[in-house]
């Protein structure tokens, strides 16, 4: 069967959106991205403020048979100067890489699957990068990583000589269309206090007037960039003062954040944590939380 491997063109931007939400929706129910989205993230990722200046080369290729785009990939090259993180000085990227599984009536994906990925392979040797990554982070909330809902992504990047060796991350979800709890605070003249913080809106635990602890949630819906996530939000960063903890204020703190988000018409939202992160993850699924998908970050090149 002949396969081409070839660079991105306009005209492959419906293909290509089909594909990569399909990877989106088996781990995300319901999610997708608009093709403006997708077609933003081949040319700049503004919300990744600190890494993405340090891009000084993107490619993205496709693969086709019969007309047909069955694999793609997007590649990033990182400057060499002194102003780039020490991690990602000189190193290149396969930032995403997607393709449709075998099928009956299409039973020859993988051999798709390693042609482009040596085409990826030879790119990144071209760019004599330093040290060679790769990810599956699609312009969705929640994907990222090799998720546990796509082990012929992790098949054939381990095929193409990637190997995972970094972290596993957990990512949790809560259906907040059942009823909230009415919990009065689990200490005596504990009250929120709501400002902006560095990930989203912050509910602050205020015991007088000093803060036991906090969390931030942001709502992740925006029509411009984002085709079906309206209704969900995520927890950015949730933390209780050591002296305070075990007490009920973290639940408290998620029960304060499913108000507030309720008011924005939120009924979902996403919560992460490390599997060595137990006592985290126990404050979720004693919140409602359950089990979404696990994730391999950090798959380098030997």
């Amino acid at each position: 069967m002949t396969i081409e491997v070839r660079e991105f063109r306009r005209s492959d931007r419906e293909q290509l959106a089909s594909l990569v939400n399909a990877h989106i929706a088996a781990v995300v129910p319901g999610m997708s991205v608009s093709v403006n989205r997708l077609l933003t993230q081949l040319e700049r990722e503004p919300d990744e403020f600190i890494v993405d200046p340090w891009v000084v080369a993107r490619l993205t290729f496709v693969a086709v048979q019969r007309q047909r785009i069955v694999a793609a990939a997007h590649l990033l090259r990182y400057g060499a100067d002194a102003s780039v993180g020490e991690s990602y000085r000189g190193a290149a990227e396969i930032r995403w890489f997607v393709s449709w599984p075998d099928a009956r009536y299409w039973p020859d994906t993988v051999e798709s699957e390693d042609v482009l990925l040596q085409a990826c392979v030879t790119q990144l040797d071209r760019w004599n990068a330093s040290r060679s990554f790769a990810d599956g982070s699609l312009p969705a909330p929640g994907v990222y990583g090799i998720p546990a809902q796509w082990p012929h992504v992790g098949a054939a990047l381990q095929r193409a000589g990637f190997e995972h060796q970094g972290r596993v991350e957990i990512i949790h979800v809560r259906d907040l269309a059942s009823a909230l709890d009415d919990r009065p605070p689990p200490l005596p003249e504990l009250s929120v206090r709501r400002t902006l913080g560095g990930n989203g809106t912050r509910l602050g635990a205020l015991l007088g007037d000093v803060e036991i602890g906090f969390i931030e949630v942001e709502c992740l819906g925006d029509a411009e960039r984002l085709s079906r996530s309206n209704g969900w939000a995520d927890i950015g960063n949730l933390y209780v003062r050591e002296p305070y903890r075990r007490r009920g204020v973290a639940s408290w703190l998620i029960q304060e954040a499913t108000a507030w988000l309720r008011l924005a018409h939120v009924d979902r939202v996403l919560a992460y944590a490390a599997p060595e992160e137990q006592a985290a993850a126990a404050v979720y699924t004693s919140n409602g939380f359950e089990e979404l998908t696990r994730t391999q970050r950090g798959w380098v090149r030997q």
